[in-house]
């Protein structure tokens, strides 16, 4: 028994009531009203500089900064899209981070988005098929309002997600590619084959004879296949000339470029070919740094072509010809297209084809061929 000087113990409360309901947490955070009361406004007021800022009066719309600023607010996203159906986010897919083509391609996407008050959910796959199924399932679980994509080529479990998410509603585009009708998706991109082809016009009609394609060695370029592809039936199709495919070893696409170079020699070190297209301005580039090493003159041995047009190509020589893909113009158009399909485009906005326009840049590594001229026969008698 307990001393008689103990206090008796309290009854334990019911199993229903508030002391034993486990606590919900909060986060003491801002909320819209706390901006609108501080300001002065009302909520939608504020709910709409967030979504639109440049529908709210530009005086208001600076007192809105400052107070969600001062207060550090943080818009409740999982109570937005409950109240709206929406969760403001779009959903990209991209091969790589590191390579400023689609870098430009993010940033013109993200401006596109931001300028309606959607933000981007971003994922790299490394090029690989596999990792690219994994993250189309890892997004797709967090609701996007839409998903971008790159290129046309997936694997059967990952078109099937794209498919189930298209049947439910939700947009999907596929960047960098355009071939509607090879896909069920939209398309916001060029069509790498007629790139290839263009490539090959270029150096046939410059007078060179012995051309040769140097593919990229990421098995999971598609595009950069698909365009070698079209370069060498392009190239075979006109008389007199001879092309060959050539892919570059993995890993550092400089050196893959200089060793491309090494490999098209004879015994005796004189280049075999008199002009190369590369699967893009690295390899190009790589190239240009081999031949110089080796006395290769640029274009009078071999003429040099690339795709990218990368900044470096501006500054070897007279300039490396090169093609420059819309990459910017890309992830503007991707996220008009989105824009339009979520109904978020604004009055007036017409569909797009989403195909967008290539450049060749033409420099001085394709100068034309000079040909010795044929002396005429004078007419007899």
């Amino acid at each position: 028994m307990p001393p008689r000087d103990m206090p008796p113990a309290p009854a334990a409360p019911p199993a229903d009531s508030p002391a034993t309901a486990p606590r919900r947490r909060t986060h003491g955070r801002s909320t819209l009203q706390h901006i609108a009361d501080a300001v002065g406004v009302t909520k939608v007021t504020v709910s709409r500089y967030l979504r639109e800022p440049h529908r709210v009066a530009p005086a208001t719309a600076e007192r809105i900064a400052r107070a969600l600023a001062e207060q550090g607010y943080m818009p409740n996203r999982q109570a937005g899209m409950l109240a709206s159906g929406r969760s403001r986010v779009v959903a990209a897919i991209v091969p790589s981070l590191a390579n400023s083509v689609f870098a430009d391609t993010v940033q013109g996407l993200a401006e596109g988005l931001q300028s309606r008050g959607y933000e981007l959910l971003l994922a790299a796959t490394g090029y690989s098929p596999t990792r690219e199924e994994q993250q189309i399932r890892a997004v797709l679980g967090w609701s996007p309002d839409a998903l971008a994509v790159t290129g046309r080529q997936h694997t059967d479990a990952a078109r099937a997600l794209l498919q189930a998410a298209a049947n439910a509603g939700t947009p999907i585009i596929e960047m960098w590619d355009w071939q509607p009708r090879a896909t069920a998706f939209a398309q916001v991109g060029f069509n790498h084959a007629e790139v290839g082809r263009a490539m090959a016009r270029h150096l046939t009609r410059a007078g060179y004879r012995a051309l040769a394609y140097v593919d990229t060695g990421v098995a999971a370029d598609f595009r950069a296949h698909e365009r070698g592809k079209a370069f060498l039936g392009a190239a075979r199709a006109v008389a007199g000339v001879q092309a060959q495919l050539l892919t570059a070893t993995a890993g550092d696409a400089f050196e893959a470029g200089r060793e491309a170079v090494t490999r098209l020699l004879d015994s005796r070190g004189r280049i075999q070919v008199d002009a190369i297209a590369f699967a893009n301005d690295h390899l190009a580039c790589g190239a240009y740094l081999e031949a110089e090493r080796r006395g290769i003159a640029v274009p009078a041995q071999v003429a040099l072509m690339g795709f990218g047009d990368f900044p470096l190509t501006r500054q070897l020589g007279a300039g490396i010809t090169s093609v420059r893909p819309p990459r910017y113009e890309i992830g503007r158009e991707t996220a008009a297209m989105i824009l339009r399909r979520l109904g978020e485009a604004g009055e007036g906005a017409e569909e797009g084809t989403g195909a967008v326009a290539w450049t060749l840049m033409e420099r001085g590594s394709t100068a034309p061929r000079r040909v010795a001229a044929v002396p005429r026969l004078r007419p007899a008698g």
